[in-house]
C-alpha cells in the first residue's frame, strides 16, 4: 500500500515552522499544535491532480489540508501567516524562524493555489471510495461485500433476517475499510515526512562531513608549518648557544689577558731599567730622556688599556644582548610549543568528533 501511494503522491516543497490552530471556542486565540518546529510539506497527487499540505508530529497528522482555489494565505506579521480550511472548519497558523522562509512558503502557496484552480475538483466521498478501491480493498473482499445475502428455504422471516444480517456485515466491513484507510493514510504521511526529513538531514550531515574533512586538511597544513617553524627556531637557538659559548667574547678576553701580561712584563722591565740607570747615574740627561720616553710609552700603554677596557665593556654589552635575544627566542619557542600542544589537542577532539559522527 505504501510504495504504491508514494509513487503517486510526492513532496514538492518543505519548510520548518511552528504550527498553530485557532481556538474553536473563542475563534480568537491560537492553540499550539506542536511543541516545537515541525516539517510542513506540499504534496502533489499526479493521478488525481490534487495538492495537499501535510505536517506530521510523531504519529499524529497535525495538518492534512487539501488546497483549493478559494484558500488564501495571509501574512499577519513579519514571521507569521495563516489560512482557513473550510473542510476542517479551522484556521491554521505557521510561525517561521525568518521572514525569508515565510515569503518562500507564501510564494509556494500562491503557486499551488493557481495550479489547484486548473485542477478538477472531486468530492471527499468519491476520493475516499476511489482510494479504498485502489489501495485497501482486495478483489475477493469486494466480491464478497457485493455478493447478495444468502438465501434460505426456511421461509420469508428467515430470509429477511439473513438479509438484514448481511446488510449489517456489509456496513461493518465498510467502516473497517474506512478505518484502515484513515490509519494507513496517517502512517503513510508519517513515513513520507520522515523520509523527506531524513533526506534533508543526510544532506546536512554530508555537507558537515565535507567541511570537517576540509578543516582537518587545513589543521594538518598548519601543524606542518608550526613544526617547520619550531625546527627553525631550535636551529637558531643552537646557533646562538654555540656563539655564546665560543664566540668573540672569549677571544677578546684571551687577547686582553695576553695584552695585560705583556704590559706587566714591559712595566717590570722598565722598572728594572730605571733601577739600573739610577744605580749607574752615568749620564743624568740621557737617563732623563730615557725616563721620559718610558713615561710616554707608559701613557700609550695606559691608553691602550683604556681602549681594551672599552672593548671589554662593548663585548659584555653585546653578550648581554645576545643572552636577551636567546631568552626571547626561548620564550617564543615555548609559546610556539604551547600553541602546537593546543592545536594537537583540538585536532584530537576533532578526530574523536569525526569518529563519533561516522559511527552514527
Amino acid at each position: 500500500m505504501f510504495p504504491h501511494h508514494r509513487e503517486r503522491e510526492q513532496p514538492i516543497f518543505s519548510a520548518r515552522a511552528h504550527v498553530f490552530q485557532i481556538d474553536p471556542t473563542t475563534k480568537r486565540n491560537w492553540i499550539p499544535a506542536s511543541k516545537h518546529a515541525v516539517t510542513v510539506s506540499f504534496f502533489y497527487d499526479a493521478n488525481r491532480n490534487v495538492y495537499r499540505i501535510i505536517s506530521v508530529g510523531g504519529t499524529k497528522a497535525i495538518i492534512n489540508c487539501t488546497v483549493t482555489p478559494s484558500m488564501t494565505f495571509t501574512k499577519t506579521s513579519q514571521k507569521f501567516g495563516q489560512w482557513a480550511d473550510s473542510r476542517a472548519n479551522t484556521v491554521y497558523g505557521l510561525g517561521f524562524a525568518t521572514e525569508q522562509q515565510l515569503h518562500q512558503f507564501l510564494d509556494k502557496f500562491k503557486e499551488v493555489k493557481d495550479a489547484a484552480r486548473l485542477a478538477r475538483e472531486k468530492s471527499q466521498d468519491k476520493e475516499l471510495a476511489n482510494t479504498a478501491l485502489t489501495i485497501a480493498a482486495p478483489q475477493d473482499l469486494a466480491d464478497e461485500l457485493q455478493s447478495p445475502p444468502v438465501m434460505c428455504v426456511n421461509g420469508p422471516e428467515d430470509k429477511l433476517f439473513r438479509s438484514q444480517s448481511a446488510d449489517i456485515t456489509l456496513s461493518s466491513e465498510k467502516e473497517r475499510i474506512k478505518k484502515m484507510l484513515s490509519e494507513g493514510s496517517i502512517c503513510e504521511m508519517n513515513l513520507e515526512a520522515e523520509l523527506f526529513t531524513l533526506q534533508d538531514s543526510n544532506s546536512k550531515l554530508v555537507a558537515a562531513l565535507h567541511e570537517a574533512n576540509a578543516n582537518v586538511e587545513q589543521w594538518k597544513k598548519q601543524l606542518v608549518a608550526y613544526q617547520e617553524e619550531t625546527e627553525r627556531l631550535r636551529d637558531q637557538v643552537s646557533e646562538l648557544e654555540t656563539h655564546g659559548g665560543h664566540g668573540p667574547s672569549d677571544l677578546l678576553k684571551d687577547e686582553l689577558t695576553q695584552s695585560l701580561e705583556e704590559l706587566e712584563a714591559l712595566l717590570k722591565a722598565k722598572d728594572e731599567e730605571i733601577h739600573i740607570l739610577q744605580s749607574k747615574k752615568a749620564d743624568y740627561h740621557e737617563m732623563e730622556h730615557d725616563r721620559n720616553e718610558a713615561m710616554h710609552r707608559l701613557r700609550e700603554m695606559e691608553m691602550r688599556n683604556s681602549d681594551l677596557e672599552r672593548r671589554i665593556q662593548n663585548t659584555e654589552q653585546n653578550l648581554g644582548n645576545s643572552l636577551e635575544d636567546r631568552d626571547r627566542m626561548d620564550t617564543e619557542i615555548q609559546r610556539a610549543i604551547e600553541i602546537l600542544d593546543i592545536k594537537i589537542f583540538d585536532l584530537n577532539d576533532l578526530r574523536q568528533s569525526l569518529v563519533k559522527l561516522i559511527d552514527k
